[in-house]
């Protein structure tokens, strides 16, 4: 199962290299579009439907590496008990929170789907085309915080943090 939730992340962790890709191709079609005096519609529009996707599809990877932000400063001063409470009660929050939020997420790209609702530029897309990543990356969020909770209860890992020596060198 492990394996199987890993994948996942990085299956979403690609969609969102693919994403981040297709937002620099979209900015740079729109550069040489204006320099050529060319008017292509919806341009922007899509460049700014694959950064929000870059940004909803990596949030599970990123979470699995330890890059949101956590107030660890603050868990090292408290003592083991107190520290094993607040992770459980963080974690437990971060659950609830992450599943409402896919469920809204869901529920907003059904909505834009039933009710055929479009972007409002002049290229009209159907809005649940581009919500589908925000809906992916939503439910991969609050699956990585389920993971996490359950890899807490099961006394093993779950982020990926490398010691404070081993860190990347920047030279």
């Amino acid at each position: 199962m492990d394996k199987l939730i890993s994948n996942f992340y990085k299956c979403l962790l690609l969609l969102a290299c693919l994403s981040m890709l297709a937002a620099f191709g979209s900015i740079m079609l729109g550069v040489i579009a204006r320099q050529a005096h060319w008017d292509i519609q919806g341009l922007d529009a899509y460049a700014g439907y694959s950064i929000a996707a870059t940004l909803f599809l990596a949030l599970p990877e990123t979470f699995r590496q330890g890059d949101h932000i956590r107030v660890t400063l603050l868990l090292q001063k408290l003592p083991a008990r107190a520290r094993t409470v607040l992770e459980y009660w963080s974690l437990g929050a971060g659950v609830a929170l992450s599943l409402y939020v896919a469920w809204f997420a869901c529920r907003l790209a059904w909505i834009s789907w039933v009710t055929h609702d479009v972007s409002s530029s002049a290229d009209a897309t159907p809005l649940w085309i581009p919500q589908l990543s925000m809906v992916l990356g939503c439910i991969g969020f609050a699956v990585s915080f389920i993971d996490a909770l359950a890899a807490r209860l099961n006394a093993r890992e779950f982020f990926r943090v490398p010691p404070v020596g081993e860190m990347a060198h920047i030279e």
